[in-house]
């Protein structure tokens, strides 16, 4: 990923990041959470389906990082990005607009657990989407000091019983045997687990490790509406080699889009 300065015609400290390679420009502000690593490899989790288009939600969208990515990555791939904060939603909608994906992604600014109501103003149906993807913030509210900026401290933490929220959001958006997938940092896998039992079966836990022999510091999570089928602790998806350099199976996913071994069963 590179990066460069740029500003909006409405102004604002923003940079602009190339994502895949290059083939995905990126939009986000220069302070506060910024989207990087992570969100590819949720977009990379993101399978085809050979029967034809998937609808993919990104929920907590920030700019739509991971949700263009996928986008990029899937050419019959439709991408709805929801997020609540305007500045990020009008990012999100400028960087649809600057990768020439408007036909196939489009921008819903609307909150996590929003109402059918509010859902179909938005034009949104529940039940419609065959992956839900979502990128949650990473910190407990509960648990620390939050940034003084509204925005920022949304972004970076929430409240304990949120990730509650956000999976039965992604339950009622996901269509009947339609993917929930979630990226998080390792030690909370616990509560990602603990959210999607009640909803999702065939879960896959894939460890993310910064190098071999090194603690998953993440771990992607995925699961299938109305499956049946056990969990599954996937072997570790390793990031780097030795040194500061990305590993080949790492490359390929970060600069070619290339699919992560998450599939379902």
């Amino acid at each position: 990923m590179s990066t460069q300065t740029a500003t909006l015609p409405t102004g604002g400290d923003v940079t602009d990041d190339a994502f895949l390679g290059g083939a995905l420009s990126i939009l986000q502000p220069r302070d506060g959470y910024r989207a990087g690593l992570d969100a590819v490899m949720l977009a990379a989790a993101v399978a085809p389906d050979k029967a034809g288009p998937i609808r993919v939600l990104d929920i907590g969208a920030g700019v739509g990082t991971a949700g263009l990515c996928v986008a990029r990555r899937l050419p019959l791939a439709e991408v709805v990005l929801l997020e609540r904060e305007p500045h990020l939603a009008a990012l999100a909608l400028e960087n649809v607009r600057r990768n020439g994906l408007e036909d196939r992604v489009r921008v819903v600014a609307a909150a996590v657990g929003a109402s059918a109501v509010e859902l179909h103003a938005a034009g949104l149906a529940e039940e419609s989407f065959s992956h839900v993807i979502a990128n949650p913030p990473y910190h407990d509210r509960d648990a620390g000091t939050l940034a003084p900026d509204r925005s920022k401290a949304a972004a970076h933490a929430m409240g304990e019983a949120e990730l509650e929220i956000w999976a039965r959001f992604m339950a009622r958006m996901s269509a009947p045997r339609g993917e929930a997938i979630v990226v998080h940092k390792a030690e909370a896998m616990y509560r990602v687990l603990a959210a999607f039992d009640p909803r999702f079966g065939a879960i896959r836990v894939l460890p993310l490790h910064p190098r071999i022999g090194a603690p998953a510091h993440r771990v992607i999570v995925a699961g299938v509406k109305g499956s049946r089928a056990p969990l599954q602790f996937l072997a570790g998806f390793v990031l780097h080699e030795e040194g500061n350099g990305f590993t080949p199976a790492a490359r390929a996913i970060l600069r070619a889009g290339a699919p992560l071994p998450i599939t379902a069963p």
